[in-house]
């Protein structure tokens, strides 16, 4: 085994939390001179606290605000194929207890022991997002692992989106094997959706939200519903397999608006789904001046606070969102609003979208709160893996 370069903590820095299971080390706590600095991104190094005693192998990145992420408290792991392999059959034993159907988030970054690695599953097919400069680098021992633990013949790299950019990775996507030509079918609390997993947001599907959905569809039934940043038609669908008389999805992508017409074609509800493109804003505007009423009006938007400098403005979003709501939703009727942002906790989320129904005019009773299904597992120190929110409000008045 090739001798791994070592790092140092900063002697004010606290190790603990690395001990305790954080796995993020960040650039203003690391000894950093020339030959850190050479390190190449992606490279792994062996962690030691400001007293020479080794916390673990990490993942370097200079180019990072996260300059190393811990990838194994054993500072004589080999990081490797095999290592990649282990992780994910204890993923995916998990994920093979909680569903019936190979279609779930199969690695969930950090929180399933791949810093930086998303992955997802659409039965035969995965996407992959290595988010990390050390997945970037390994990619094809990660793409080879999954196919021997998982068993799919389809990979494909997604490497697009903001934590990419934070890493100094740039965008590319990539069929690494097999091979797809259509949206692929995804069952889900009896809906039927349809990804796109070469030109769809993100991998294509939110898997995060499907315990959120199988919440709105106690609501649904015989209900006109109203979803706004519906993408593919989230909960729109949900709601029509549940019983809703209709559901209007919204959503500024006329590409996903077609997969929702096409899923709710393949369910043999398309006769009671509506679409509306546009600004999702503009659109409740919309709505209100025509005097449209809806018994279920759910909002899930993109991630407003996506970090802390962004979060004043994020949560004001937030608040915009709730209050343009909340007038569309008829007396008794329910109101489901979302976050995924990282920067928003739970308590602020929730003091946006209070003060949001207000300034509508409502009056509210908080009678749900949710968050992403298993197959997103959170790491208790790492409140970033627990990122979505739902609310969900009965409104009177």
């Amino acid at each position: 085994m090739t001798e791994l370069p070592i790092i140092r903590l900063r002697p004010k820095s606290k190790p603990q939390a690395i001990r305790h299971g954080f796995p993020w080390v960040f650039a203003d706590e690391l000894v950093t001179d020339r030959r850190t600095r050479a390190i190449a991104a992606g490279s792994f190094a062996v962690l030691e606290d400001a007293e020479r005693s080794p916390l673990g192998i990490v993942t370097f990145n200079a180019d990072s605000r996260i300059i190393a992420r811990m990838m194994d408290p054993d500072p004589q792991a080999q990081i490797d194929r095999a290592w990649i392999a282990a992780r994910l059959s204890r993923a995916l034993a998990m994920r093979e207890r909680l569903f019936d159907k190979p279609f779930y988030r199969l690695i969930h970054a950090e929180a399933d022991g791949l810093p930086g690695v998303i992955i997802d599953r659409f039965g035969d097919a995965a996407v992959i997002q290595p988010n990390a400069a050390w997945a970037e680098r390994m990619v094809g021992d990660i793409a080879d692992a999954l196919r021997e633990v998982a068993g799919v013949s389809t990979v494909i790299l997604n490497g697009q989106g903001r934590a990419r950019g934070l890493e100094g990775l740039p965008e590319r996507m990539e069929t690494l094997s097999g091979g797809i030509d259509a949206p692929v079918q995804v069952q889900m609390n009896g809906a039927i959706y349809l990804a796109d997993l070469l030109g769809g947001q993100k991998t294509g599907l939110f898997y995060d939200q499907r315990p959120n959905h199988a919440f709105a569809q106690r609501l649904s039934q015989g209900a006109r519903v109203l979803d706004v940043f519906s993408h593919v038609g989230g909960f729109g669908l949900a709601a029509l397999a549940a019983g809703a008389t209709q559901a209007t999805c919204v959503d500024g992508s006329a590409p996903a608006l077609e997969l929702a017409r096409g899923g709710a074609q393949a369910m043999g509800a398309a006769d009671r789904l509506v679409t509306r493109q546009g600004d999702a804003f503009a659109q409740l505007e919309a709505l209100a001046e025509e005097g449209a009423q809806f018994d279920v009006v759910i909002c899930d938007p993109p991630a407003f606070a996506p970090s802390k400098p962004a979060l004043e403005a994020g949560l004001r979003a937030y608040e915009r969102v709730a209050k343009l709501a909340a007038p569309l939703v008829a007396p008794g009727g329910y109101l489901g609003l979302c976050s995924c942002s990282h920067a928003a906790d739970l308590t602020a989320f929730r003091n946006a979208s209070a003060r949001g129904i207000g300034r509508g005019g409502r009056r509210m009773q908080l009678i749900h709160t949710g968050q992403a299904g298993p197959d997103h597992p959170v790491l208790p120190q790492l409140a970033e893996s627990g990122y979505l929110k739902s609310l969900f409000f009965r409104l009177d008045g």
